[in-house]
């Protein structure tokens, strides 16, 4: 069993893009979160292409300076934690993961020590 497949089912979308913004994979969720722009069909096309204006130009930056981007969003009723970020491979840079994962509306919050 490899347990790399763990995240096929994972409870997030997630998406994976390389260094160009070609999609590269795409587990259930993300392919049922974007069926309408063709789901799997996505995988090989660019994902700067799914991203009008003035997103497409802040991700090409994200993409051109490898940063982190998290924010929050609120859609039909349902509040997600979008995180995109640079991801490695033998410390070479390598692309963008997209983590898309719902959240409650109201979460608590710890601050440790």
């Amino acid at each position: 069993m490899n347990e790399l497949n763990w995240i096929k089912e994972f409870p997030a979308a997630v998406t994976l893009c390389d260094e160009d913004g070609i999609i590269l994979d795409m587990n259930d969720r993300a392919v049922k979160g974007y069926e309408k722009e063709g789901g799997r069909k996505l995988i090989g096309s660019n994902m700067l292409d799914c991203h009008p204006e003035p997103a497409r130009t802040k991700t090409e930056r994200l993409l051109a300076g490898r940063e982190k981007n998290v924010y929050t969003i609120e859609k039909n009723g349902v509040k997600k934690l979008i995180y995109q970020s640079p991801w490695f491979r033998n410390g070479q840079f390598s692309g963008f993961v997209e983590l898309s994962i719902e959240i409650p509306f109201e979460m608590p919050h710890f601050i440790r020590s």
